[in-house]
């Protein structure tokens, strides 16, 4: 048996385990890298000198208003005439009479109170980009009489220092008189409202634009009107 021929089949020996390869890790192209780069820097740029974040309307237009609590928008330069009688006499009876005639220039400026301007007296309108601000009502100012520049007329026999003394100090009073109504004509302070319009209109168009809203625009009225 031992001459017998080994007839198992040979054994043939496992082979190795092929290990497959690891991936390698994907590559950035440096392009993409360098694109990146310029876009972040070019938006830091944009944002730091020319994006401007929108601020509140109204509250740079109070703002604006803070800082001047009183608007001088007109100023009213004109003539006046005044005219006095002075009668002096003895034990009752009238023996002298002068006039006096005074034609002197005066100055008076239109005003705006801004100190009292509430938030209510400005309307935000943010898809119209419309600003409509109500004032309110013009002051006058105490006329100012140019008495050094005054030209002066009398008439009369004998005028004593006194009744010269009393005439021109009723023609400046009347003077004063005269120009404040002179002041409130209405033709004079249709002038002044409107110039009253232009100035506030002007002096917010510019808040207005530096809080970034440079197309708005601003009406304006008074709060008398409709």
């Amino acid at each position: 048996m031992a001459n017998k021929l080994d007839r198992r089949e040979p054994v043939t020996p496992p082979r190795p385990y092929a290990e497959r390869p690891t991936p390698a890790p994907p590559r950035i192209a440096p392009w993409i890298i360098v694109a990146v780069l310029l876009a972040v820097t070019a938006y830091l740029g944009w944002r730091a000198f020319f994006y401007e974040e929108e601020g509140d309307p109204v509250g740079s237009a109070m703002l604006a208003f803070e800082r001047q609590n009183t608007l001088t928008v007109f100023s009213s330069r004109f003539e006046v005439v005044a005219e006095s009688e002075d009668t002096r006499g003895v034990l009752g009876v009238p023996i002298l009479r002068s006039r006096q005639a005074t034609i002197v220039p005066a100055s008076v400026e239109y005003r705006l109170d801004l100190s009292g301007m509430e938030r209510s007296d400005f309307d935000w309108q943010p898809e119209a980009q419309t600003l409509t601000v109500t004032l309110p009502q013009i002051r006058t100012s105490r006329p100012n009489i140019d008495e050094g520049a005054a030209r002066t007329f009398t008439e009369g026999t004998w005028v004593t220092r006194d009744a010269s003394a009393d005439l021109a100090r009723n023609n400046s009073q009347q003077a004063e008189r005269r120009a404040s109504a002179f002041a409130k004509n209405p033709e004079v302070l249709a002038l002044a409202r409107q110039a009253a319009k232009d100035a506030v209109r002007q002096n917010l168009t510019v808040p207005l634009q530096i809080a970034g809203y440079s197309d708005a625009v601003v009406n304006v009225r008074f709060e008398d009107e409709n």
